[in-house]
């Protein structure tokens, strides 16, 4: 049985396309990173759209995975708010929600997160993650190892550009 793994999505707030900058995508990315390299979790798969992102992932044992999953979209929502505020003042503006507990907010509260207890969802969800940039509503890539940002190159084409990935088959 698959222990730990899950299919999770976190979406910006209002659905807007605030991850469209690759700059603001490659903070998302030195977060994945920096959280393998500290041994927080293991990431199979990814992809990062312009208003969301997938991943298939284990939270590793001894890390509560409420605790894992607030403090990436903590870490990842200040560190783009504050670079947006610099690059892009008005879409900046746009994020103020003025909340009892933050003014401004990047992610949509409650993300999704799924246990995965097979294989066979494992593949399907990864599957399902690269598929994202080649849909007709997105038109990202023609093909999904097309698309930077995906592990669809590592599984396509066995070419890990981030250096965070691990084959879900070989755990």
């Amino acid at each position: 049985m698959i222990k730990n793994y899950f299919f999770f999505t976190a979406t910006n707030l209002e659905w807007k396309h605030l991850l469209k900058n690759d700059k603001y995508k490659d903070i998302v990315i030195e977060s994945f990173k920096f959280n393998v390299k500290k041994n927080r979790v293991r990431i199979f798969a990814f992809v990062l759209m312009p208003n969301h992102f997938h991943t298939v992932w284990k939270i590793n044992e001894g890390i509560e995975r409420s605790d894992f999953q607030r403090d990436l979209l903590k870490f990842t929502g200040q560190t783009i708010l504050r670079e947006m505020k610099k690059d892009h003042p008005n879409i900046y503006e746009s994020l103020y929600v003025g909340a009892k507990d933050r003014k401004y907010q990047f992610w949509e509260r409650n993300p999704l997160s799924v246990p995965l207890f097979s294989q066979k969802v494992v593949e399907q969800k990864i599957n399902y993650i690269h598929a994202n940039p080649v849909r007709s509503n997105w038109n990202l890539a023609v093909e999904p190892a097309d698309y930077r940002y995906s592990s669809a190159q590592y599984y396509y084409l066995g070419k890990d550009e981030f250096g965070f990935l691990e084959n879900y088959m070989e755990i």
